[in-house]
């Protein structure tokens, strides 16, 4: 069985001497049910109202997110489009000088 302790000032506690306790604990349980039901709602309240808030962070966080990977990857389309562009005229500028190369040997080895 569960216990409760009940802790009363001294004044409060002789008011009550020779009086039904338990009558007094079961008139007013239902106003009591009401309070921990009001504070538990209330409790519950605030706690939505963080979570919602939290909520909302992580939705903007999210958004950022989102925001980088699009940037991320136009940056990667550009980087492997610029990378192409160097490697052809790397090919372009390499032929130009084995070809540069063969007529100074032609001009000097003959």
């Amino acid at each position: 069985m569960n216990e409760i302790v009940i802790i009363l000032p001294k004044e409060k506690f002789k008011s009550l001497k020779g009086r039904d306790v338990k009558a007094i604990i079961e008139g007013n349980l239902s106003r009591v049910e009401e309070t921990l039901k009001a504070e538990r709602e209330e409790f519950l309240r605030e706690k939505m109202g963080k979570l919602e808030e939290k909520l909302r962070e992580m939705e903007g966080e999210i958004e950022e997110l989102k925001e980088f990977y699009e940037k991320a990857l136009r940056d990667k389309e550009f980087m492997t489009a610029e990378r192409d562009r160097l490697r052809k005229e790397n090919e372009e500028l390499k032929k130009a000088v084995e070809e540069r190369t063969r007529e100074l040997e032609k001009v000097h080895g003959s």
